[in-house]
């Protein structure tokens, strides 16, 4: 079996249960040097062989990991995060399947979900935001036609940006060009979770001045939006004047204090 596994965002304790127990069961571990947290390693078995794709193509990937399946060993692709989120995981499933081995995807906690819970807010506020935009910008790998950077501000809808820390001139063009002003919030959030964490908040026509500043040259995500401001609507869901399956509307209780203890 082939299991791919999102190691979470970088803090070794947040990798899920069931992929730190396959990592522990492994008997080849392939895992993103680059961007895993080699600690989670410390969980491998006497014995397991330790590969890092940093330097390997999809076709050595794929060279390692298919004789070890047929084999009937325990098989762990290690990527960072989500590996539903800037994988490049279906080529490696589409080769595999002309193996006919069985594979299984262990989803993981992508770095978008750390670096709101670094920025301590809520990506969907009522009033300002209901969608998350979750892109890249153009570089040497092209972005489909009606989906570059100026396409997605256009919706004012909150954006959490990857792979793009090294274009923030160019990145702050095309989210002005798009739409947002040059004052409208943002933040650079580098390495969410890890020890040398960094929360920079800037706007977005500040946002190559931050980074530099910073020293931040790559491993970040660029969050933008009116989330990171201060206003807001409430929440209907636990508004005592709204109705819903679970509880009736009792405005009474708009004006309750909770109780404090002495």
């Amino acid at each position: 079996m082939i299991y791919f596994i999102g190691a979470g965002p970088g803090a070794v304790d947040l990798i899920t249960v069931r992929g730190k127990k396959l990592l522990a069961e492994a008997d080849l571990i392939i895992y993103a040097g680059s961007l895993v947290n080699a600690e989670l390693l410390a969980d491998a078995k006497p014995g397991c062989v330790i590969m890092n794709s940093a330097k390997m193509t999809l076709e050595e990937v794929i060279a390692a990991m298919v004789p070890a399946a047929q084999e009937g060993k325990t098989v762990v692709r290690l990527h960072t995060g989500d590996p539903s989120v800037y994988g490049a995981i279906r080529e490696q499933i589409d080769l595999l399947r002309g193996y006919e081995l069985d594979f299984e995807i262990v989803p993981g906690v992508s770095s978008f979900c750390a670096a709101a819970a670094v920025l301590e807010t809520e990506y969907t506020l009522p009033s300002v935001s209901q969608s998350v935009i979750i892109t890249r910008m153009e570089g040497r790998t092209p972005v489909p036609t009606r989906q570059k950077i100026a396409d997605y501000a256009a919706h004012r809808a909150t954006m959490v940006i990857f792979l793009s820390t090294g274009m923030l001139e160019k990145l702050s063009a095309e989210l002005i060009k798009g739409g947002y002003k040059e004052h409208t919030p943002a933040a650079i959030v580098y390495k969410a979770t890890w020890a040398d964490e960094k929360v920079c908040l800037c706007t977005v026509g500040t946002l190559a001045e931050t980074a530099a500043a910073q020293g931040i040259t790559r491993n970040a995500l660029i969050c933008v939006g009116n989330f990171l401001g201060n206003e807001y609507a409430r929440s209907e869901l636990y508004n005592p004047t709204f109705s819903h399956g679970f509880r009736e509307a009792d405005p009474e209780l708009l004006n309750l204090k909770p109780e404090t203890k002495a």
